[in-house]
């Protein structure tokens, strides 16, 4: 049994097709994509304004979200945001995160995203005590992604030191295993399901001693499973590296195994033409995360000379300060004119595929975020009458997405041939609003 959904106008990758019938597999993939249908085919179900692929999120931390609008006010740096990120943290279990994480990936899905990857290091209790569950935290997230019904890539992270040579602080007890050995036993114990993957990371070459880095690389690398690190954040970072190793953190990493075209380094912010080099050379990919990183003050990343080395990029929404991968598009073209005071460093099409294709693939799932027979049916429908995209040519696929479109926009959206909104509705969670409203009150 089929079901068929029938597209007002479809962005297929290259330009935009005007009255597109997609037929949708009871696998949840698309069986044919059928253009000229100027009318609905009977028993259609409707899609007006412009829809396009899922959307992919490829780095979040979902306990962030709580931290919207608290930590906006007064001044600092990533350092002293940091401290109150681990306030949060702190007061985290199984239930309350499964609570916000449910909500948050909701949000994601009015957003269009159809996808997350969790960068996921708050394993235990406070003071580092295993639950009962030694997984349950993770398990809350992947929970969480179902009841929105997105799917999810659990970026399992190591995290056991709190610098260079230093043993975790108080906070940092319920992020750390001890050794990336014991972390590789807890993780392994972790399945996949039909809608979530297992995945790694390496917090941070601060987070993770240079003689265990190679066993989280192993553990990837056995498993095909994607492989996520912050990388080069911060120069504080850059120069404690150099003063404990001689090197970068990208040529670290590169000694000891990390860098391949299955992992993705995060934010890849202050890095050294050798680094950019390096990560190209290997098909690391990037992940950026401009509005967390103008929020927090980080800088501007090097993207367009990474992806010129073979780097491929894809964008998070990490800190949750916005979740609207349009504008976290849009702000990667924007941020490199501000820098380069030049305009036109990416098509409105390539920012969409970073958004789309090649986050999924950097999260491992390589069929997804296309419109064609085979791929995974996500589709995101924008509408073309709100106050920001009325006038936006319908031809104009992806200049209007990228350009003119935010999150609000978002009407319908179906994953895996489900539809999870409804005009503008999310289909489970029902008042997201709400569900975001409780969950970070029991934090605070």
């Amino acid at each position: 049994m089929t079901t068929t959904y029938w597209l007002e106008h479809a962005w297929l990758g290259s330009h935009v097709e005007p009255g597109v019938a997609v037929d949708v597999s009871r696998d949840g993939r698309v069986a044919a994509v059928r253009t000229g249908a100027d009318t609905p085919p009977p028993g259609a179900e409707i899609l007006r304004g412009l829809t396009l692929p899922g959307l992919a999120n490829a780095h979040s931390h979902a306990f962030h979200r709580a931290l919207r609008s608290t930590v906006q006010v007064g001044s600092g740096t990533f350092w002293t945001w940091r401290e109150v990120m681990y306030g949060i943290a702190d007061r985290l279990t199984p239930d309350t995160y499964h609570a916000l994480a449910r909500a948050v990936y909701a949000e994601m899905a009015l957003a269009g995203i159809t996808a997350v990857g969790e960068f996921h290091y708050v394993h235990h209790a406070p003071g580092g005590a295993p639950y009962a569950d030694p997984n349950a935290m993770g398990e809350a997230l992947i929970a969480a992604a179902a009841d929105a019904g997105i799917r999810i890539t659990l970026l399992d992270t190591a995290y056991v030191s709190s610098g260079f040579g230093k043993e975790p602080d108080h906070h940092q007890l319920r992020f750390s295993d001890g050794t990336t050995q014991a972390w590789a036993e807890r993780a392994s114990l972790l399945t996949a399901r039909e809608h979530a993957k297992i995945g790694a990371a390496v917090h941070s070459v601060r987070a993770v001693p240079a003689d265990q880095l190679a066993t989280v690389a192993q553990w990837a690398s056995e498993r095909g499973a994607p492989l996520h690190v912050h990388l080069s954040e911060q120069t504080a970072e850059n120069d404690a590296c150099q003063a404990a190793h001689g090197c970068t953190p990208t040529q670290l990493l590169a000694d000891h195994g990390v860098l391949s075209a299955r992992a993705t380094g995060v934010h890849n912010t202050h890095l050294t033409d050798a680094d950019i080099k390096l990560l190209g050379g290997s098909g690391t990919g990037t992940c950026m995360c401009p509005t967390t990183e103008r929020d927090l003050a980080d800088g501007i990343g090097p993207a367009v000379a990474l992806q010129q080395a073979g780097s491929p990029l894809s964008l998070g929404s990490d800190s949750h300060a916005v979740i609207d991968l349009f504008e976290e598009a849009r702000a990667m073209e924007l941020n490199e004119r501000l820098r380069s005071r030049t305009r036109g460093h990416w098509t409105a099409a390539a920012l969409l595929r970073a958004a789309s294709v090649d986050g999924h693939a950097s999260l491992g799932w390589d069929d997804a975020g296309t419109l064609e027979p085979g791929a995974r049916a996500d589709l995101v429908t924008v509408t073309l009458g709100s106050v920001r995209t009325a006038g936006a040519l319908p031809r104009l696929g992806a200049e209007t997405a990228v350009f003119a479109a935010s999150a609000a926009d978002v009407t319908d959206v179906v994953a895996d041939g489900r539809r999870i909104v409804r005009d503008g509705e999310h289909v489970q969670v029902g008042d997201v609003a709400k569900a975001l409203t409780e969950a970070i009150a029991a934090l605070h």
